[in-house]
């Protein structure tokens, strides 16, 4: 592996040093594996909406109904 200088905003790496914690890796190890997963992502078909896990259904139940929900028609 060779050292890389990287410049992060302070929340940024504040929410990174959380996350790693969270995930009982070291930081340099998150910020690999983000950079491989991004990188992986064009490959992939993409990557998800920067809104994505944003906002709250305020159900428990929306993953198991998502055709339900996505398909139905909004005017009925």
């Amino acid at each position: 592996m060779q050292r890389t200088t990287i410049f992060l905003d302070e929340e940024l790496r504040r929410r990174l040093v959380r996350m790693a914690r969270e995930q009982g890796v070291s930081f340099a190890t998150l910020v690999r594996e983000a950079l491989a997963q991004y990188i992986a992502a064009p490959a992939a078909g993409g990557h998800m909406p920067s809104i994505t896990g944003r906002f709250s259904s305020g159900t428990a139940d929306t993953s198991s109904r998502v055709d339900e929900l996505l398909w139905r028609n909004p005017h009925e």
